[in-house]
């Protein structure tokens, strides 16, 4: 039987960060996880340079039942924090746009940054360790694993959510919630891409695969995001599809502009002035590709000569680049999604500690309660405040 003070199960963001800052605090830490090796999703994450946080983060980022919940915890551990702890360890990095934070090198980098930390702070970590069964103890918890049975006092559950199932994602965090007595809030797939059936539609989209359109506008819900989107053969992704895709539902319309840095009455009629023998394929092919530009004109619109188009004809070319309306069928689900909406209910979480607020000894932290964060790095900064403020208290 191995007697320890502080059980962290999962070997992601929020479990290292949680178990360094720990262990830091003089606490024995046995952290666990399944998989063969710590940080999966780290090392995949911003195209393999990770995108760790956002210069810009606030509450305001991220999604939650309980808004007011994450408040606490990003004021006590903020971006400028885990800035440090790069700059500590000489991690080359640069901002790419809009506050997003990458490394130069390799998202490695701050795995191993990570690593070391919990070395140094002497963190035990085991791999390979699934944990069967959990019992609640008076006090602590016993954990019944693949490597033998664990005692500790504390039991941190950083096992994030559902999203991208091949890197090891489960759904065993949501089930000791369960156990005792938590209650879930449903989940489903966040920032992810639109998939598209409808059969014109599809086809545009499929013919326009891999084309990227560079400022757009997108809308859902009240909710808006101007960045670039992308076309694939399934449907719609890039940045501002990703966004609004945690603000979508099954049977929502989203609204596209596709020029909001134009405005398309006044700069269609400058150009019906200026240039009345051009057609409009020659002029969109100047705002888009050429592909893209010719497959719009013939499919959305007669193409001729700007002069032989009347004012309304003008205002319905302008309201369709515009307000570019469609139903996507669905999402591309877990298997591509970058993080899981919903999960433990705040509520019934301490938002000082991370500690239940039914069974004493037991935290929450990262993905696996309800807080979602924006595309950019917000979600890195959480799992980074999350695990950092619980520790405190394990």
């Amino acid at each position: 039987m191995l007697v320890t003070e502080v059980v962290i199960v999962g070997a992601g963001a929020a479990g290292l960060m949680c178990a360094l800052t720990a262990a830091g605090r003089g606490r024995r830490v046995l952290l666990l996880d399944h998989a063969n090796k710590a940080g999966k999703k780290i090392l995949m994450s911003g195209g393999g340079r990770c995108n760790f946080t956002n210069m810009y983060c606030e509450p305001g980022n991220f999604l939650s039942e309980n808004p007011h919940f994450c408040k606490s915890a990003l004021a006590r551990y903020s971006q400028w924090d885990f800035i440090a702890l790069v700059s500590k360890h000489g991690v080359p990095y640069h901002e790419k746009k809009l506050g997003q934070l990458f490394c130069d090198h390799k998202s490695s980098d701050i795995l191993e940054m990570l690593l070391a930390e919990c070395r140094e702070a002497g963190v035990e970590l085991r791999l390979n360790t699934s944990v069967e069964q959990i019992a609640a103890l008076a006090p602590g918890y016993r954990l019944h694993t693949s490597a033998g049975p664990v005692n500790c006092e504390s039991l941190v559950i950083a096992t994030g959510g559902l999203s991208i199932p091949t890197l090891g994602a489960s759904g065993f965090g949501y089930q000791v919630a369960q156990q005792f007595g938590h209650r879930l809030l449903p989940t489903r797939a966040g920032l992810v891409p639109f998939t598209i059936t409808e059969p014109q539609l599809k086809a545009l989209c499929s013919e326009l695969s891999g084309t990227s359109v560079e400022d757009c506008l997108v809308s859902c819900n009240g909710q808006s995001f101007r960045e670039n989107i992308l076309f694939t053969h399934r449907g719609l992704s890039g940045p501002a599809i990703l966004q609004i895709s945690s603000y979508w539902q099954p049977g929502d319309s989203i609204e596209i502009d596709l020029l909001p840095h134009l405005d398309l009455p006044d700069w269609l009629a400058s150009q019906q002035a200026a240039r009345p023998n051009s057609e409009l394929r020659t002029l969109l092919a100047e705002l888009f590709t050429k592909k893209m530009a010719g497959l719009l004109a013939d499919s959305w619109f007669v193409s001729k000569p700007m002069k032989q188009y009347s004012p309304g004809e003008l205002r319905t070319i302008a309201d369709r680049l515009g307000h570019w309306r469609l139903v996507p069928a669905g999402t591309e689900g877990y298997r591509t999604a970058e993080v899981t909406l919903g999960g433990v209910d705040t509520r019934e979480v301490s938002s000082k500690t991370l500690e239940s607020l039914k069974s004493p000894g037991l935290y929450f932290i990262g993905e696996v309660l309800d807080v979602t964060g924006h595309l950019g790095g917000f979600n890195f900064q959480w799992a980074w405040a999350s695990g950092y403020a619980a520790a405190q208290y394990v």
